[in-house]
C-alpha cells in the first residue's frame, strides 16, 4: 500500500482506538471515585493519576526505535491486552498502592497502542494528508473520551461507591478488548518490509534539535495535561460542589464531543487560519477557559465553558503530531513521535502530582488555574513555531516551479 492509497486501514484504526481510548476514559474517573471510596485524599488522587504515566516514561523511546526499523502493528494487540488487564485488575484491587500499580499497567498499554497507531498514520499517509489523517485518527480518541465518561457516570453512584466504581472498571476492561475486532490487515506488508532497509539510528539529540520538534512536544504536553487533569479532577470538583457523578460524566463527554466537532472541521480551519495562528489562538483561549473552571459558576455555565474548551483542545494533538513528523529526520519519525509521547507522559506525571499539591494547599479548583498558566506558555510556543517544519523544501519547490514557468513563457 502506497502512502495516500486505500484508507480502509485508517477507518479500522479509528474504530480500534475508539474502544481502547473509551476503556481508558471510562477507567480514569472510575479510578478516582474508587480511590476516594477507599479513603484517598486529593494528594493521593494526584499520585495515582501520575503513576499512570510513570512506567511508559522508560519504554517510549526504545519502542519508537524498534518501530522505526520494524513493524507497527504488533504493538496494537499488546496495548489492548495491557489496557484491558489494567482496567479489570484496578477494579479488583482493594488498596491504593495496588490501584496505582494497575493504573501504571493501563498507561503502558495505552502508550504501546498509541506509538504503534501514530507510526502507522505517519508511515501510510502522504505528506499532504498528514494533518487530515492525524485529525481523523484522533477522532477515535475523542469518541472514546465521549462515551467513556458517560458510561462511567451511568454505573458509578449510590451508597456503594467502591462497588459501583469497581463494576465500571471491569466493564471498561471488557469494552477495551473489543478493539481486537478491528486490528486485521491494518499494516501494509510492503510498507513494513521497507523499514528493514533503513540506515543507522538518528541520535535523540539530533531529533530534539530539529526545528519544530520541541514546540510540537511542548504543545502536546500542555494540551494532554489539560485533558488528563480535567478527567481526573473534575470528579473531585463535582464532589465539593455537589454535582452528581452522572452529570460529571455528561460534562466530560460534552468536552469530548466538542473535540470531535473540532477535528471534523480541522482541514477548513487550517486553510482559513494556518497552523501557527490556529494553534496560538486555541491554546490562548483554552488557557482562559481552564482558569475559568476554578470559578464557582453554575452547571450550565460550566457546560458551555467545557464545550468551548473541548473545541480548543481538539486542535493541539493532531497538529502537534504533524509538526513533529514533518520536522523529524527521515528514518526517525517513530522515535520523534515516541519522544512526543515521552513529553506527554512527563506532563502526566508532573501535572497531576503538582495538581495534587496545589489542590491540597489552595483547594480543588486551583489545579485548573495551573493548567491555564501552562496553556498560556504553550500559546507563546505555538506562536514561535514554524508554520510548516518542512517549509524550506516547500519554498524551494515553489521557486523551482516558478523558474520552470518563466522558462516556458520565454521559450527557453
Amino acid at each position: 500500500m502506497r502512502p495516500g492509497g486505500n484508507r480502509g486501514w485508517l477507518l479500522r484504526l479509528v474504530i480500534a482506538f475508539s474502544f481502547a481510548q473509551g476503556a481508558v476514559s471510562m477507567a480514569r474517573p472510575a479510578v478516582s471515585y474508587r480511590a476516594l471510596a477507599l479513603g484517598a485524599d486529593e494528594r493521593a488522587i494526584g499520585v495515582i493519576a501520575g503513576v499512570y504515566a510513570l512506567l511508559p516514561l522508560f519504554v517510549a523511546v526504545p519502542l519508537g526505535r524498534r518501530t522505526d526499523h520494524g513493524r507497527c502493528a504488533p504493538l496494537l494487540p499488546v496495548g489492548v491486552v495491557l489496557i484491558s488487564g489494567g482496567c479489570a485488575l484496578s477494579g479488583l484491587a482493594d488498596s491504593l498502592w495496588a490501584m496505582a500499580v494497575w493504573s501504571g499497567v493501563m498507561g503502558l498499554g495505552h502508550l504501546c497502542f498509541v506509538i504503534g497507531a501514530q507510526s502507522l498514520v505517519a508511515r501510510q499517509s502522504a505528506p499532504h494528508e498528514q494533518d487530515r489523517n492525524f485529525g481523523h485518527f484522533t477522532i477515535g480518541a475523542s469518541l472514546g473520551q465521549l462515551v467513556g465518561p458517560i458510561a462511567a457516570g451511568a454505573l458509578i453512584g449510590g451508597p456503594d461507591m467502591a462497588g459501583t466504581s469497581a463494576l465500571a472498571l471491569l466493564v471498561a476492561g471488557a469494552g477495551g478488548a473489543v478493539a481486537f475486532t478491528s486490528l486485521w490487515r491494518i499494516e501494509s506488508p510492503a510498507t513494513a518490509n521497507s523499514r528493514s532497509e533503513q540506515g543507522e539510528r538518528v541520535p535523540v539529540q539530533r531529533i530534539l534539535r530539529a526545528r519544530g520538534v520541541p514546540a510540537g512536544i511542548f504543545i502536546s504536553l500542555a494540551v494532554l495535561s489539560a485533558t488528563d487533569i480535567l478527567t481526573a479532577y473534575l470528579p473531585v470538583v463535582g464532589e465539593h460542589r455537589g454535582i452528581a457523578p452522572a452529570m460529571i460524566g455528561v460534562l466530560l463527554s460534552l468536552r469530548a464531543a466538542a473535540t470531535i466537532a473540532c477535528r471534523l472541521v480541522l482541514t477548513p480551519l487550517l486553510r482559513l487560519l494556518g497552523r501557527t495562528l490556529l494553534l496560538t489562538v486555541t491554546c490562548l483561549l483554552a488557557a482562559l477557559l481552564c482558569a475559568g473552571i476554578a470559578l464557582p459558576v453554575p452547571v450550565w455555565a460550566l457546560a458551555v465553558m467545557l464545550a468551548v474548551l473541548g473545541f480548543c483542545l481538539g486542535v493541539g494533538q493532531p497538529l502537534s503530531m504533524t509538526t513533529v513528523v514533518q520536522a523529524a529526520p527521515e528514518g526517525a519519525r517513530s522515535t520523534a513521535l515516541a519522544l512526543r509521547l515521552t513529553g506527554n507522559r512527563l506532563g502526566q506525571v508532573a501535572a497531576p502530582a503538582s495538581a495534587g499539591l496545589v489542590a491540597g494547599l489552595a483547594g480543588v479548583a486551583a489545579p485548573f488555574v495551573m493548567l491555564g498558566a501552562l496553556l498560556l506558555v504553550s500559546a507563546g510556543t505555538a506562536l514561535r513555531a514554524p508554520a510548516r517544519p518542512d517549509g524550506e523544501s516547500e519554498a524551494a519547490g515553489k521557486a523551482s516551479l516558478s523558474r520552470a514557468i518563466l522558462r516556458r513563457k520565454s521559450g527557453i
